[in-house]
Order: structure tokens, then C-alpha cells, then sequence
């Protein structure tokens, strides 16, 4: 244990000071580093994650992202489509009708994320078979490389 770690833990802090670490993360200060983690927590997750998918192909309604997005509980929808609004990746646009209309849109700050998110998912989808075969190995006790 390094004398930051051992610092670390005797003073109950749960993590060792960002500046210490090799690696990309050198370059940012704790405050960046801390804003950096929180925006990778939320477009790193797995509901906002589909949420832009969706609507990287049109503008929808929340029933329609409902519907579109297996497995997502209402609670969950509205919880992530408020966090994506609040950091300006997500627009709602309420349209005064009978019955009231809201539809949801990608920023062009929500739609500059397609180019990062699109290389993950293709990665996904290529090595789905790898993982998969490694996971199940390792579920079986079976380590292999």
C-alpha cells in the first residue's frame, strides 16, 4: 500500500488523489477528474445510452421511448430523460395541443455524442462471441485466454 493509499484509508477517504495516477487521468485536476467521472456515469449508462440511441434516429414521444426501449421502467424513463435534460444532451418540447403533445430531441451536444458512442457499440457487437465464450468459461470455472 502506497503512503497516499495508507493516507487514504486512515482518514476514511475512499479513493487515492486522481493527480497520482499514471496514465490519461494525470492530465486533469481532481475537480475535472470529478466532472469527468459524473459525465462518463451518465452517458455510460445503460438507459442513457438507449435513450440517445433512439433518438439519434428521430425525435419521439416518451410513450414511444416507452415502448422502444425494452425492459426500462417508467420511473427509470423519466429519471433518466430529466438527467439528460438537465446536461443539455436531451431538448423536451411541450406543444400546446389537445391532448398536450411533449416530445423529446437530442442537442447538438447530445447528438456529438453518436461519434463516441457508435464505435463502443460496434466493438459490442463484433466481439459479442469472445465475451461471451469468456464469460461463460469463467462462470464454469474454466479460465482461459
Amino acid at each position: 500500500m502506497s503512503n497516499d493509499e495508507g493516507r487514504a484509508a486512515s482518514t476514511g477517504a475512499s479513493r487515492v488523489n486522481v493527480l497520482r495516477l499514471s496514465g490519461p487521468c494525470e492530465r486533469w485536476d481532481e475537480r475535472e477528474a470529478d466532472f469527468i467521472r459524473e459525465i462518463l456515469d451518465l452517458v455510460g449508462d445503460k438507459w442513457s445510452m438507449l435513450v440517445i440511441g433512439v433518438l439519434a434516429v428521430r425525435d419521439a414521444r416518451y410513450s414511444d421511448l416507452d415502448t422502444e426501449i425494452p425492459a426500462i421502467s417508467r420511473r427509470m424513463l423519466t429519471l433518466t430523460l430529466k438527467r439528460l435534460q438537465r446536461s443539455g444532451l436531451v431538448d423536451r418540447t411541450a406543444y400546446a395541443e389537445v391532448p398536450p403533445r411533449v416530445e423529446y430531441s437530442l442537442t447538438g451536444l447530445g447528438s456529438s455524442l453518436i461519434s463516441a458512442i457508435e464505435p463502443l457499440a460496434d466493438w459490442s457487437a463484433e466481439q459479442r462471441t469472445e465475451i461471451r465464450r469468456r464469460q461463460d468459461a469463467y462462470d464454469s470455472g474454466v479460465t482461459s485466454t
